[in-house]
Formats: structure tokens, C-alpha cells, sequence
């Protein structure tokens, strides 16, 4: 990607400030910039100490062998007492930790007071059946307490858990298994997800035949869904009811070193080996707890927060488990999908809660824009006050729809900058401060140092383009690729010396302000130009006919490569004879001709990732006309297919 002629086509000049309201009592402030600029290290000790350490770590950093991190590395503390056990204390047992709601309409409240009898019963459980500090255990489950129950135990014995995502193959689970050696699996039977049972447990027995797993000495399985046709290994399986429900609610939590691990979490890899991203404990906890103080601004005594994130992904490590909890807060958890068994099922959750502070993907927004504006219409969202936004770039008409249908246009959007490798919040708005551009994940948080470089390594100009770094280490940072040192440094410390690389192509406006233009990979050369997928998409989505889009460059022979757009239209459009060229216009009047694409289909769905990201890779192998790639990571391969057989049809520039 030469970055000197990235174009910076999409202009936003929309503009809205923080609610006076939210402003006045904001839990940060402007000032946190400059606090953090004049000591970068003294502000991350203070934020430290918004955690309970039973030992306070006097060295802040360690960055004598970069980029190894070592934060708060003589400090002890444990992370389930943070998460639950000193909120007890402090005599807030009774307030709720978790309103869970399951797809099929059941319901739970777990307290602190609840949630810690439980985490200390399933850490003596994990204790009885041997895992010692520094084993690793495996969970694959679906969206339930036990689930969060079981990373929690996990944590307050010291054995770092490897959480794989439910919807995974039983060879996703056995690759992950094997990798780190894991002692101990926790599954359910099932779980419940777009109207019916889904099994889990078969998954776990096929990965357990693979080589490598033989390590596994036990499988504690939840009852959840109440499947007869489960297998079962009297010398291996034990049921959680049986063996859990038994133990004493109380346990003493040890203290570990600040850089004990604490999980390591798979990226889901799409292509070659999955990379298991290791992270620590004091520097993680701090930083998600930080910014999700900072970020969602929260009142643990009044906000209900409800991240719709699976725990299989960071954003539900980070932002369902371990920041959210370590800051009190009220949570919902919920277990099904936002189309089950309504579309409006997200509005109901949100109306039956009073939720606050909603965070979600732009997938999900798009999609609900797609399903029409009469659906959330039905609720009352008038509790939300704060909207997050998280897990690609989101475009600024799915911005602004979720600001107005969804925050009544009262709302702050946080359109939040990170990665499972960062651990926590990068770049995003502060509520109560930054005046926000739909679109635009805008500044570094504080004591965040990252910015836009050249291939030469140098910060770009006001309204350049080129390549998102971080320059300066942060505590939620990856400690390192787990049993893969060279990797971690193959992979993101050897573009730029001693500055980590994200692999996101990223653009400066006129203000200075952090735009997002997605994976350097998913930039597309034409006619001398590189231009950014994410803005043709942006610029595609302003149109009111379309939901959704999805671009990618394919070989020309004439421009070196041809822009091919895949778009959903939203529901009341309809496919007439002229919809391509009148979108081709409408991108050319936004963006300018150059980049018009060449190609347009409309297409019923996208293939999409379970964790919701679009597969770009197989929508070029269809727009080039060549065998597609691996499928097995799609959560509906037969859209592919669907694809396919539509492509032909589809009317060219030609």
C-alpha cells in the first residue's frame, strides 16, 4: 500500500457535541489529555489504583527488552476479587451483577452476593478435579451465567482460560485445545440460539479424538438445554449440577503476579494457524476497567449496561467480564440472536431492563436498519443515554441511524478503536467531551499513544493517509503469541522498529481526527489511486435504498484493479432495471468518478465471520471468476453459493 496517493475521498461535516447534562458530571474530563500527555506512566499508576491490590506494585513499566511489557510487574492482586468479591465487601451485595435473559424468554438475576457464592463453588470444583495455577482450561459455551461463572473460577485460581466461541467446529476447538495444552474442557450439553437447541457437547467429544488433545482429563459439562442424545465418558465427563452445586460458596482468593497470565484468546483464523493472543493480569485489568469507566461514562449505582457481544470474543472478555465487573456495574447478558424469535428482540431487552449503555457491532446495525425503522419504533428506548459502536469501521448512515432510531437523537455515539491483540479501548470519543463526526473513531483515549504513518515511518499530515501505529506501550497490551515469541515479532513489531502495527490502513482529517479505513489488505489500486474499501462501502450505505455493502478490488487489466460493490438493500427497496447505475452515480457524486464501481449486485446477505465480519477474500475469488476459498469460518456457507449463481447476471460499467 503506497500511502502517498491513499485518496481521502469521504468528507463528513456533521457535527454533534456531548449532551450539557452528561457533560456537567462526566466521569472524565477534558483535562485527562493533558493530565496524561505531562506523565503518561504517573496517569496509568493512578489508574492502577482504582483496583484492589494485595500487593501495590511501585514500578509502573518494564521496557527494557521491547516490545516484551511488563506493567505493574512487583504488584499482586487477583482478578475475581476485584470482579465480584470487593464489591461484596464494600456492602454492595445485593446490587444485580447480571440480568440474564435466554433466547427461549427464561430469566435470571445473579447479585454480587450470588455471583460470588458461585465463582468461589466453581473454584473449588476446578481445584477438586487438579487444575493448579498456570494450567489452562478450555470453555466452550453458549451466552450464560456458568459461562462467565467458569472465567471468573478460572481467574481466582490462577489457571489461565482459553474460551473458544461456541459456534466453532469441533476442529476449531481441537486446533485451540492442542495449542494450549489445555487440562480441563467446560461445555454444556447446548445451548439455545435462533429458535431451538443447539448442541455443543458432540463438538467437544469429536475434538477429544483429535491428536494432541490427550491431555484433557476432564469435561464439565452444564446442563442447558436438557438434549437426551448426549454422549457421555463416565471416566472423563462430570456434570456441573453434580459436581459444582456441592462445593462450598466460600473460597480464598489468591493473589498473582501482575504479569501471571490470565487468558489467551484465539484470533479466529482465517487463514493459517490461529494466533493465541496472550494477556496478562494487572495492566489488562486496568486498562478495561478504565475505559469502560471512561468511555461509557458509568454510574454503577443507577446504569444498566448490555454489551451484545458472545463471550468468545474480546469485546466480551474485556467489556462483559472483566472491565464491567471490576467497576460494580449492572449488567444484561443475553443468549440468543437479535432476530429471535422477533426482530425487535434487542428494543424488548432494552425496554424490559432500562438499559443505559448499549454497546454493539456496526453488523448488527446495518442489519437492523435493513429490517426497517418501524422496529424499534414499537419501544421505549428513552433509558439509553449512551450508544457504543465496535468491531470494524462504522459507516456514518449507520452511524447517524443508530443516534436517531435507537438514541432518539439524544444519544452520544462511541465509535471505539481496538483489537483482540490491544486487549482494550485504543481510540474512541469521550461522551462527555468530544464532539463527534459519524464515522470517525476520532482520538486516542488517554495515555494512548497511537497515530497514522508513512512507509517510512513518518506521522502523516492533517488530511494524509497511510498506516495506524501505536508508538508507546500500553498495560492491556499482548504479552506475547502464546509458545511463539518470533511470531509476535514477525507479526506486528517488524514493519516499523520498536512501534506495533495494527494492519489498519487509517487516514488523518483536516482537524487531526483518526478515520478507520480497515485492513490494509482491503485496499483496492485503481488507476494509480489506493482507495479504501470502508469509504466506498460508507459512501454506498448514504444511499437510501441500501442496508449493507460490501466492495473489493478484482484484476483489470485496464485500471490494475476494478471496483465490484455487493449490497442488501434495505427492505422496502426493490431491484428495478437502473439500480446499478443509479448507485454508480450516487458514488461518483460522493466520493468522485474515480471511484465508481465497475460492478454492482444485489445480494439477499453477505458472507459473514460468526463473530459478524464480511469475508472480503471470497467475494473477490467471485468477482474474479476463480474457485473460492475455505468456507468453514461462515456462519451460512450456502450464501456463497447464492452469490455465485447471481454473479453473472450482474450488469458492468462496460
Amino acid at each position: 500500500m503506497s500511502n502517498e496517493s491513499l485518496a481521502n475521498l469521504l468528507k463528513e461535516e456533521r457535527r454533534f457535541a456531548p449532551p450539557a447534562e452528561l457533560a456537567a458530571h462526566a466521569n472524565v474530563a477534558a483535562e485527562a489529555y493533558e493530565q496524561a500527555r505531562a506523565d503518561r506512566l504517573g496517569f496509568w499508576a493512578e489508574q492502577a489504583r482504582r483496583l484492589s491490590w494485595g500487593t501495590e506494585p511501585t514500578e509502573t513499566l518494564d521496557w527494557s527488552n521491547p516490545p516484551f511489557a511488563k506493567w505493574f510487574a512487583d504488584g499482586k492482586l487477583n482478578v475475581a476479587y476485584n470482579c465480584v468479591d470487593r464489591h461484596v465487601e464494600a456492602g454492595n451485595g445485593d446490587r444485580v451483577a447480571f440480568h440474564f435473559e435466554g433466547e427461549p424468554g427464561d430469566t435470571r438475576t445473579l447479585t454480587y452476593a450470588d455471583l460470588q457464592g458461585e465463582v468461589c463453588k466453581a473454584a473449588n470444583a476446578l481445584t477438586e478435579l487438579g487444575v493448579k495455577a498456570g494450567d489452562r482450561v478450555a470453555v466452550y459455551m453458549p451466552m450464560i451465567p456458568e459461562t462467565v461463572v467458569a472465567m471468573l473460577a478460572c481467574a481466582r485460581i490462577g489457571a489461565p482460560h482459553s474460551v473458544v466461541f461456541g459456534g466453532f467446529s469441533a476442529d476449531a476447538l481441537a486446533t485451540r485445545i492442542q495449542d494450549a495444552d489445555a487440562r480441563v474442557v467446560i461445555t454444556a450439553d447446548g445451548g439455545y440460539r435462533k429458535g431451538g437447541a443447539s448442541a455443543l457437547k458432540p463438538a467437544v467429544d469429536e475434538a477429544l479424538t483429535r491428536p494432541g488433545t490427550e491431555n484433557v482429563r476432564s469435561v464439565l459439562v452444564v446442563r442447558r438445554t436438557g438434549q437426551e442424545d448426549i454422549a457421555w465418558h463416565d471416566d472423563r465427563d462430570v456434570w456441573w449440577h453434580d459436581l459444582v452445586d456441592r462445593q462450598s460458596d466460600r473460597h480464598t482468593a489468591q493473589d498473582f503476579d501482575a504479569e501471571h497470565p490470565l487468558f489467551i484468546l484465539y484470533t479466529s483464523g482465517t487463514t493459517g494457524k490461529p494466533k493465541g493472543i496472550l494477556h496478562t493480569t494487572g495492566g489488562y485489568l486496568t486498562q478495561v476497567a478504565y475505559t469502560h469507566h471512561a468511555v461509557f461514562d458509568l454510574k454503577p449505582e443507577t446504569d444498566v449496561f448490555w454489551c451484545t457481544a458472545d463471550v468468545g470474543w474480546v469485546t466480551g472478555h474485556s467489556y462483559i467480564v472483566y472491565g464491567p465487573l471490576a467497576n460494580g456495574a449492572t449488567e444484561v447478558l443475553y443468549e440468543g440472536t437479535p432476530d429471535s424469535p422477533h426482530k425487535g428482540r434487542w428494543w424488548e431487552i432494552v425496554q424490559k431492563y432500562g438499559v443505559t449503555l448499549l454497546y454493539t457491532a456496526p453488523t448488527a446495525i446495518r442489519a437492523c436498519m435493513k429490517w426497517g425503522d418501524d422496529i424499534p419504533a414499537k419501544f421505549d428506548l428513552s433509558s439509553l443515554r449512551i450508544l457504543g459502536s465496535v468491531g470494524e469501521p462504522i459507516n456514518p448512515e449507520a452511524w447517524v441511524w443508530y443516534r436517531h432510531h435507537i438514541g432518539g437523537d439524544r444519544t452520544p455515539v462511541v465509535d471505539t478503536w481496538w483489537q483482540t491483540e490491544t486487549g482494550g479501548m485504543m481510540i474512541s470519543p469521550l461522551p462527555g467531551v468530544t464532539e463527534a463526526k459519524p464515522g470517525s473513531a476520532q482520538v486516542p483515549l488517554p495515555g494512548i499513544s497511537a497515530t497514522v504513518v508513512d512507509d517510512e515511518a513518518h506521522e502523516v499530515p492533517d488530511g494524509g493517509g497511510g498506516y495506524l501505529v501505536l508508538t508507546e506501550p500500553w498495560p492491556s497490551m499482548l504479552r506475547t503469541i502464546w509458545g511463539d515469541d518470533k511470531r509476535f515479532l514477525d507479526t506486528y513489531w517488524s514493519r516499523f522498529q520498536d512501534t506495533y502495527f495494527a494492519g489498519d490502513g487509517a487516514k488523518k482529517d483536516d482537524d487531526g481526527d483518526v478515520w478507520l479505513l480497515g485492513r490494509v489488505d482491503d485496499v483496492m489500486l485503481v488507476s494509480g489511486h489506493n482507495i479504501s474499501t470502508t469509504e466506498v462501502e460508507s459512501a454506498l450505505v448514504a444511499h437510501p435504498k441500501v442496508a449493507e455493502a460490501a466492495v473489493v478490488g478484482a484484476t483489470d487489466p485496464q485500471t490494475t484493479q476494478a471496483i465490484v460493490a455487493f449490497v442488501i438493500l434495505r427492505g422496502s427497496a426493490a431491484e428495478d432495471e437502473g439500480l446499478s447505475e443509479e448507485l454508480r452515480q450516487h458514488v461518483a457524486k460522493q466520493l468522485g468518478p474515480i471511484a465508481k464501481p465497475k460492478q454492482i449486485l444485489a445480494v439477499a446477505e453477505l458472507p459473514k465471520t460468526r463473530s459478524g465480519k464480511i469475508m472480503r477474500r471470497l467475494l473477490r475469488d467471485v468477482a474474479e471468476n476463480r474457485e473460492r476459498g475455505d468456507v468453514s469460518t461462515l456462519t451460512d456457507s450456502s450464501v456463497m453459493d447464492l452469490i455465485e449463481a447471481k454473479m453473472p447476471s450482474a450488469p458492468s460499467e462496460d
